[in-house]
């Protein structure tokens, strides 16, 4: 593969990574299809071991994503219905709002779902800061998963290729 076609590449995987924190692109998938794009283009043995250990840290990471903080909203005692409702309004701002609108929807959405549930301002507010910590740490996960199978490919393109 040319040094432009690579750079492209790095491109892709930088935007998708952009894309996990600022969740405007599938930014975890964006990446793995890059890095898929590359292994096709480079038809070697270290591209498809390299695409392989991008699918395991990826792939685990996304199950990961969801495993982990749906444990801890289960121990604070945050239900899957004020999840689903601070998504779905999540969802609407992004439309309403572009951009910042998923960032203000989720928490409000959220917020009225455990207010409606649990009556108290301070009781909402204490399951909204724990829906929010869940949120922040799956993108944390999914952020490291694709990091580390970002930081394998460039690896492999500066020393193996």
């Amino acid at each position: 593969m040319n040094s432009v076609a690579t750079f492209l590449v790095g491109v892709a995987i930088f935007v998708g990574i952009v894309g996990i924190v600022i969740p405007i692109l599938p930014g975890a998938i964006l990446s793995l299809a890059a890095i898929l794009v590359w292994a096709l283009e480079e038809q070697s043995s270290t591209g498809w071991i390299v695409l392989s250990a991008a699918v395991v840290l990826i792939g685990a990471s996304q199950v990961v994503k969801y495993i982990v903080p749906e444990r801890r909203l289960r121990e604070s005692g945050v239900p899957r219905r004020s999840m689903l409702v601070g998504v779905l309004l999540g969802i609407v701002g992004f439309f309403v709002i572009p951009v910042v609108g998923m960032f203000i929807g989720f928490p409000l959405g959220v917020y009225v779902s455990e207010r409606q549930r649990l009556g108290a301002h301070a009781h909402a507010w204490t399951s909204t800061k724990h829906a929010l910590r869940a949120t922040g740490l799956s993108i944390l996960i999914e952020l490291i998963g694709t990091s580390l199978a970002a930081a394998v490919w460039l690896t492999a393109v500066l020393f193996l290729v």
